[in-house]
């Protein structure tokens, strides 16, 4: 007897592909926009980063709307994409993705603010009075100083996006196999007569899910004192 049914572990890979995949492609523009905010002033900075931070104090379910008005196949930009291109996002895995990813984004960027605030802004250029070129002063010392904020970032995102719900299920819905992470397999299992013992498993699930991304984060900052 196996500890997980076929069907808990299609959402639960679902939902770690989503939730990774996510990180993986919002973890980079997260990094991007903060040595932006910080080291350049522009036309707008201000503007992109409360739009930036909206997700954080937006109903997800208004998030997952403005990517159907946006992205859907009717949508100002989803139409032109399906027309020319024969891309689709709404209510594909792409949807649950992007959701997911929009999201967590504004929390990444915060934890990595946190940590760039806190170093030593005295050191770099020193190391550039010493010989040192700009590109190897920052990955010599500022880089080194912020890893603990990018651990942090990298494990709030990657929660956020596997437990996202409103955003996902608006824009990308809950098809079993293509979008129903576990959030929403849990949703749909209170929606049933019955299946009250198969939401309290999923729920279970989502909880060991939660802690182990939560002690691997602890591993990895303790990895690099």
């Amino acid at each position: 007897m196996t500890l997980l049914s076929p069907y808990e572990w299609q959402v639960l890979r679902l939902s770690l592909w989503v939730a990774t995949l996510s990180c993986v492609l919002f973890l980079p523009l997260a990094c991007l926009w903060v040595a932006l905010y910080d080291r350049c002033r522009f036309w707008g900075r201000g503007t992109l980063d409360l739009l930036f931070h909206l997700p954080l104090v937006l109903p997800p379910v208004v998030v997952g709307y403005l990517l159907l008005f946006a992205l859907g196949k009717q949508g100002f930009l989803g139409a032109a994409l399906y027309r020319c291109c024969n891309i689709a996002f709404a209510f594909t895995w792409k949807a649950a993705v992007l959701a997911s990813g929009i999201m967590a984004f504004p929390l990444m960027i915060r934890a990595l603010r946190a940590s760039l605030e806190s170093i030593d802004r005295k050191l770099e250029p020193a190391a550039r009075t010493l010989g040192a070129s700009r590109v190897q002063a920052f990955f010599s010392i500022t880089f080194i100083q912020i890893l603990p904020g990018f651990s942090t970032a990298l494990l709030l995102g990657f929660v956020r996006a596997f437990g996202e719900f409103g955003a996902t299920i608006t824009f990308a819905g809950s098809i079993p196999g293509v979008t129903r992470t576990l959030p929403l397999a849990i949703y749909n299992a209170t929606l049933i007569p019955g299946a009250e013992a198969e939401a309290a498993r999923l729920a279970v699930i989502a909880c060991v899910a939660a802690i182990a991304a939560i002690l691997a984060s602890q591993l990895l900052t303790r990895s690099q004192d």
